[in-house]
């Protein structure tokens, strides 16, 4: 029985993330290099930024996350391809511009933060239709990001029906 861990769960080495500005950012500041669950581990730099810019005007924030989200492909697939691994589970920057999108429209008090972490994590791992579809198909970078970004999405509307932010 081959015990080794594959590819996808093998954290490199931190000196190698540290060391490179590229895979300093996808791996979330370090977050990504977290022994267990580290795509949870970068999702709460998602929820510390939407804490950290609750004050903002809504166009800033947008801004603020098209901007992560944007800038994600390229980062997340140089990354990849740097590590030979297309969408190393160390490789979080998805998971920190997902965790950051969710909450646009709901309010950032406490339960709604733990609401939208929870939500948000849950459609990520369990990736229900159309997620996992986009997670399949799509490859490098954008491959990487789109399905976090439509897990937040669909979370987000969500959460925004249940806030009362959209009426039904």
């Amino acid at each position: 029985m081959n015990t080794s861990a594959s590819p996808k769960h093998t954290a490199p080495a931190a000196r190698i993330v540290f060391g490179d500005p590229v895979h300093l950012l996808a791996f979330g500041f370090g977050a990504g290099l977290a022994p267990k669950a580290p795509g949870t581990a970068g999702s709460i730099w998602g929820v510390l930024l939407a804490f950290a810019t609750a004050s903002w005007m809504w166009q800033y924030e947008l801004a603020l996350a098209v901007f992560i989200t944007l800038i994600g492909i390229p980062i997340c697939g140089v990354s990849a391809r740097k590590l030979g691994v297309h969408d190393h589970g160390g490789i979080v920057w998805d998971e920190i511009a997902g965790a950051y999108l969710i909450f646009l429209p709901i309010p950032r008090t406490w339960p709604w933060l733990i609401a939208g972490f929870v939500t948000f994590r849950i459609l990520d791992i369990v990736k229900p239709w159309p997620i996992r579809e986009l997670d399949h198909r799509l490859h490098g970078g954008l491959g990487i990001m789109l399905d976090d970004v439509v897990a937040a999405l669909i979370g987000a509307v969500f959460l925004a029906m249940i806030s009362g932010w959209l009426a039904p």
